[in-house]
């Protein structure tokens, strides 16, 4: 596995982390080290997210830097056979 399938696979759990951390903050809105942990992995994800999109292409709109050239269509598509 090569270092951009390794990041994507590390955001994809960061993601996932993030995913259960809502839900259960969502019953458990008082839950002070929910909060931290969401917070934390939250912090990780963004880190994750910016460094790839600075090496690679930005995975969505937000990431997307007009300033320096445009690479949003850079990213492969889902019938080129690397989304999967």
């Amino acid at each position: 596995m090569g270092n951009r399938e390794q990041l994507l696979r590390d955001i994809g759990i960061a993601d996932f982390v993030l995913t259960e951390l809502i839900l259960f903050l969502d019953t458990h809105p008082d839950d002070r080290n929910a909060m931290e942990y969401f917070n934390h992995y939250n912090k990780i994800k963004v880190q994750m997210e910016k460094e790839f999109s600075q090496k690679y292409f930005p995975l969505n709109t937000r990431l997307a830097d007009c300033n320096k050239e445009w690479r949003w269509g850079a990213a492969p598509l889902p019938w080129e056979g690397e989304c999967g």
